[in-house]
């Protein structure tokens, strides 16, 4: 079955860098970004990966831990992290889940159940396994985006939708097209004019069904 959002991850045990999780005790109730990568020392996921390093203040900023997984073994993700941290100047604190026998990738619905590792493979026998998924505190899917191997992450982007996901969780808002942090908000359709006033102030009415109201502090 497809993962879909709102569906809970599955409750998987991984061995990481950092040593052994059950996810859903990895994320202890807390935002959790993981972000997949079909091989270890590979350019482009070498690039991600110091990205990621260098967002730590980003991350506990937000209260949000952060999770990779590369199809490659332990070891190999200890010496790749070496890499990592010289290419950004930063430490990779955080875990990389080993994922030799594809069960998370598969789980997550990056590879079809089918799929194995072939002898001397390359990073296109799982070139799919590129993905970025942000869960909620409720251990529920949120949010999912998957990129072409050529094609670096903008974990820019990634911040921004973690921070709409977090202004508009649980609450009648969400977020117009181009949103940053501090923008005007959509109020849902759920509330009445009075009673969205009532709630979040002064409107602006654009249409019957788009109206916008100062972002929550």
């Amino acid at each position: 079955m497809a993962l879909r959002i709102n569906d809970e991850i599955p409750n998987i045990h991984v061995s990481t860098d950092q040593g052994d999780y059950d996810l859903h005790d990895f994320i202890g109730g807390k935002w959790t970004v993981l972000f997949s990568h079909p091989k270890d020392f590979t350019p482009v996921c070498t690039t991600e990966f110091g990205a990621v390093a260098q967002l730590a203040d980003e991350w506990a900023k937000r209260d949000t831990k952060v999770i990779g997984i590369s199809v490659d073994g332990v070891e190999d993700h200890k010496k790749w992290k070496g890499d990592i941290e010289s290419f950004a100047g930063s430490k990779a604190g955080f875990p990389i889940i080993a994922d030799e026998d594809l069960a998370v990738a598969k789980a997550f619905d990056m590879l079809p159940a089918e799929a194995y590792l072939p002898d001397g493979r390359t990073p296109a026998d799982s070139a799919t396994v590129r993905s970025v998924f942000i869960v909620g505190p409720d251990n529920k899917l949120k949010l999912m985006m998957t990129y072409p191997m050529t094609i670096g992450r903008n974990f820019g982007e990634v911040l921004r939708a973690l921070d709409a996901l977090q202004l508009t969780y649980g609450v009648p808002l969400a977020t117009p097209a181009n949103w940053e942090v501090g923008q005007d908000v959509v109020v849902a359709t759920s509330l009445d004019n009075e009673q969205a006033k009532e709630k979040y102030g002064d409107l602006d009415i654009r249409l019957p069904y788009l109206r916008f109201a100062k972002s929550p502090a």
